[in-house]
């Protein structure tokens, strides 16, 4: 993709109010791109670009994906990321997350088609539901409920996925798809139900980490920034995907519970309490594509990620 002459490369970020949203458009504003950022704020919150107000190029823009995209000027690149995530939010709402994967996927490809432009979908882990691969490469179909609790997610994601297939194979639309896996760090909302916001809010207050099951469920933990680099080599690349985007390190829920009792030196102990209905018993991605294909890998340990991540929440502790 190439700018016109005198004119930066012009990306708009749907859901770019939102936790990862927010990261991705500080990086397309530090690599001089001009930024268009959609958001309903339904999940999203200006605060978390209150950064970029301001700078040349940037503009900030309530409007609901689902009810259309009406974008002034040439767009290059249509990153689709708009949709509530945590399981707090889509079963909160459900209807609007079905919409933001299926109406607002369309709007978003119309968009892309209007100018040429390369749309990528940000799809999800979930659409492997609870897995019987381990680990997940991008081959495998999944094994999803499509009436649980977290269907309206995960089928909003599959739906969205086949949708931008099909735009590409039949009016030829420039698309990608990458499979986030579980991303943490600064922005996340303390009571959005994810588990790494939930046990540092809990370890900060000296409450008991509430880890569900016995806590050998396993999550694969991706920094934000490895997230949204992963996100840009393949915007940049001429791949269509899917490719998964994860960290291929794995832990139980009661290691990630211990780990940031100690990392926030907590007096907190671990309370078992029940598990969610179709939680997955295991997740970590098979990367392999990712690091052949586009040279990405995630770079951020562990321990470093979630202590800036704690130290975020200990500045920002109304977050």
């Amino acid at each position: 993709m190439t700018s016109r002459p005198g004119e930066r490369l012009h990306a708009v970020v749907t859901g770019g109010a939102g936790f990862v949203g927010s990261h991705l458009c500080t990086a397309l504003v530090a690599h001089g791109y001009r930024v268009t950022c959609i958001d309903d704020f339904c999940t999203g919150s200006s605060a978390n670009v209150a950064h970029l107000a301001g700078r040349p190029g940037f503009e900030l823009r309530e409007a609901d994906v689902g009810e259309g995209l009406d974008v002034e000027g040439h767009v290059d690149y249509v990153f689709h990321l708009a949709s509530p995530a945590s399981p707090a939010d889509y079963l909160r709402l459900p209807l609007h997350t079905l919409d933001a994967g299926s109406l607002g996927t369309r709007n978003a490809l119309e968009l892309a088609r209007r100018d040429g432009a390369r749309f990528l979908l940000t799809s999800t882990s979930e659409v492997y539901g609870d897995p019987l691969q381990h680990p997940q490469p991008e081959s495998y179909w999944g094994n999803v409920n499509p009436v649980g609790p977290r269907s309206v997610y995960d089928e909003a994601k599959r739906f969205a996925e086949a949708l931008t297939t099909a735009e590409a194979g039949a009016i030829g639309v420039d698309t990608a798809i990458v499979r986030l896996f579980n991303t943490y760090g600064p922005r996340m909302r303390s009571h959005d139900g994810r588990a790494v916001p939930t046990f540092i809010r809990q370890a900060l207050a000296g409450e008991p980490l509430t880890v569900t099951g016995d806590g050998t469920q396993t999550r694969s933990l991706t920094y934000v920034t490895d997230t949204v680099n992963g996100i840009l080599a393949m915007a940049r690349s001429d791949l269509a995907g899917p490719v998964n985007i994860g960290n291929d390190v794995e832990f139980t829920m009661l290691e990630l519970a211990h780990l940031i009792i100690e990392l926030t030196d907590s007096p907190s102990t671990v309370q078992f309490v029940a598990r969610p209905t179709d939680d997955p018993a295991v997740r970590r991605p098979d990367i392999a594509m990712a690091r052949d294909k586009l040279r990405w890998e995630p770079t951020t340990q562990a321990h470093e990620g979630l202590a800036a991540t704690i130290e975020w929440f200990r500045v920002h502790p109304e977050a």
